[in-house]
């Protein structure tokens, strides 16, 4: 008999959570708890609760919550007020979903006095991770059931002919022969892995992207949009005040339509090895752009390359799963700090798959001085002889060495 009374399962409904669902209640012979979190990955939600209550999860036992305003304002662009982007290209539309998950997991298993979470995370991934140092950061004492660490169905086959025979629904296989692609979704990017793209040399199939045209697809004109911040974040687009989610979900729509997005990347995953996967992160990409150009103006030089310098390690906090940690607090700490100027608007021209600057001003915090920047006579406010002095200055050590090695 079990130790384990009642699981919270983060349950998204497909195959893989259908199993351990089943696998849990057979298994562990307790009572499961099912967890569905809409951060607006546009689907259905509630033919979750359906297989649910056709598993006999007790009603009040199913747990469907919006969390995109929460995702958004509170993970997402956070996130962005740093910048960041791990190993120069991803935008981590992943990584950045899975502590609020956990959040949520760990809130439910107190509410409903549970004593153990899972999560349908393969033993391969970087999702374990992140899902795991979540729970035990929020809870400590918790037990974590990770059912790919100990069931032998490690193959999709083997999953298959375990849903076939307890009369588990399997969604349709890919047009294409074999089973889907393994893919995630939320507000920020949806992803692609498996299937061909385990070959690094085979090209992605155009059919395969879901939000975003090609760029050579993208329209023949340009579109203008204008972004204003507030402390680093996004509130209005087009001069209309919008929530959190609601920015993110226009700019995707915007982003798509110009073949905003696309990434095709090889990761170095926290396991060890090497995976490769396709994204399209078309809001995170118009963000990410316009943001950069409003700090340009907004933030002191010292700032901005402290920031730059602290960024790639921010990110492999999140990547790594280390968003409760107490050094990603205490970093988001100064990188809010560094936000309180960024304030001001930015007008970008979306166009064939390329988010270009176009102008951007702040009536109240912007640091560039045209009257010093001019190329003309700027009247006394610039003493170019000044230069003189500093570049000497800077020079002393070299011209040191230079004499020593002549």
């Amino acid at each position: 008999m079990s130790d384990i009374n009642k699981v919270v399962l983060a349950y998204s409904g497909g195959l893989d959570t259908s199993v351990i669902l089943k696998w849990l209640q057979d298994t562990y012979q307790c009572e499961v708890v099912t967890f569905t979190a809409d951060l607006g990955q546009g689907e259905e939600l509630e033919p979750a609760r359906q297989k649910a209550l056709q598993f006999g999860i007790k009603p009040e036992n199913i747990f469907i919550d919006d969390l995109r305003e929460e995702f958004v304002r509170d993970f997402v662009f956070p996130m962005f007020r740093a910048n960041t982007v791990y190993e120069g290209e991803y935008l981590l539309g992943t990584s950045i979903a899975r502590p609020l998950i956990a959040k949520r997991q760990i809130e439910i298993a107190n509410l409903t006095g549970a004593d153990a979470v899972s999560h349908g995370a393969t033993g391969k991934g970087n999702d374990q991770v992140r899902f795991e140092l979540g729970y035990y950061g929020l809870k400590p004492d918790v037990k974590v059931i990770a059912p790919w660490r100990e069931w032998d169905l490690l193959s999709r086959e083997k999953l298959l002919a375990y849903a076939e025979k307890n009369g588990i629904p399997v969604e349709a296989k890919h047009k294409g022969g074999g089973a889907p692609y393994s893919m995630d979704a939320n507000l920020l990017h949806i992803s692609f892995e498996g299937r061909h793209l385990e070959n690094p040399s085979a090209e992605a199939e155009e059919a395969m992207w879901r939000w975003s045209v090609s760029p050579e697809a993208a329209p023949d004109a340009p579109e203008y949009l204008d972004v204003e911040f507030e402390k680093g974040d996004i509130v209005a687009l087009n001069g209309v005040r919008l929530k959190a989610h609601e920015v993110l979900a226009k700019l995707n729509e915007l982003g798509g339509k110009h073949g905003i997005g696309r990434l095709d990347l090889v990761e170095n995953r926290y396991v060890g090895m090497k995976s490769r996967g396709c994204y399209e992160t078309p809001g995170g990409t118009i963000i990410l752009k316009a943001h950069r150009a409003i700090e340009s103006i907004t933030l002191d030089r010292e700032v901005a390359h402290l920031k730059d310098d602290l960024m790639p390690r921010y990110a492999s906090m999140i990547y790594n799963g280390y968003w409760w940690a107490p050094e990603r607090k205490a970093l988001q700490t100064l990188i809010d700090y560094t936000q309180q100027s960024v304030n001001g608007w930015v007008r970008l021209k979306l166009y064939k798959g390329n988010v270009i600057v176009v102008s951007r001003d702040s009536k109240t915090d912007s640091l560039f001085d045209m009257n010093i920047a001019t190329f003309d006579d700027d009247g006394g406010a610039y003493n170019q002889a000044d230069a003189g002095g500093f570049i000497k200055l800077n020079a002393l050590r070299m011209r040191i060495a230079g004499r020593l090695n002549k």
